[in-house]
């Protein structure tokens, strides 16, 4: 009788493994905003995403329904930095009349160290206008721009509204102001804007452009 064969062991299967980062939906939004500062906009997919994330390129869809999704969370984000920066810079700033140029210096410090997730915050097509949470992390940051420009101007100005952007002439213009040079900055056209030195250097620039044009506002009152 030939002895019998013995069989191979059988492998213990191994449960799939799970998911560490705790956060999916913080981890993507994370690689996102990486993709976008490496590759830009052009070259954003949501499978780069998720691979950089560490998770199957169908994970994303659990949180975000597609690449519009994630990057209306990312311009989310941002606009809460955003509000943060500028709450920053003006509790650091002792005089009240310094305040609204404190806050600006904050605006433009924020987009030169978020450059591309500033850009896409301010987009139309890429990102949802109607979601909700985006809305509300949009409106606050301008709400903290329009009441320091209150505190400092004594000027009371509501904001109820994306529209109210528009409804004061002078709220618009010093807006239009911050958020100008703050664009030109990030696009390289006052000058290099890469290194800490860079940025010190521009926003130190903008605050004496803040300065004059303050001034010169509070002439013609």
């Amino acid at each position: 009788m030939e002895p019998k064969k013995k069989r191979p062991a059988r492998r213990a299967v191994r449960p799939p493994k799970a998911y560490h980062h705790g956060d999916l939906a913080t981890a993507l939004v994370e690689a996102a905003e990486a993709v976008l500062t490496e590759r830009g906009v052009e070259g954003f997919t949501l499978r780069e995403c998720a691979r950089r994330a560490g998770v199957s390129h169908a994970a994303p869809a659990h949180h975000f329904k597609d690449a519009k999704g994630l990057l209306t969370e990312v311009a989310r984000v941002g606009f809460d930095r955003l509000t943060e920066a500028q709450r920053a810079a003006r509790a650091a700033e002792p005089e009240l009349k310094d305040l609204l140029i404190a806050a600006a210096v904050g605006y433009i410090r924020f987009a030169l160290t978020h450059p591309a997730q500033f850009q896409l915050m301010f987009q139309r097509g890429l990102i949802d206008h109607d979601n909700g949470r985006f809305i509300q992390a949009a409106r606050a940051a301008f709400a903290i721009y329009v009441e320091t420009y209150s505190a400092v101007t004594r000027e009371t100005v509501r904001l109820e509204s994306e529209a109210d952007k528009t409804s004061n002439p002078r709220v618009l213009g010093q807006w239009a102001l911050i958020h100008g040079l703050a664009t030109l900055a990030v696009q390289g056209q006052l000058g290099p804007n890469r290194s800490v030195s860079e940025i010190a250097k521009l926003t130190a620039y903008a605050r004496s452009v803040l300065m004059n044009a303050q001034k010169l506002d509070m002439t013609r009152r």
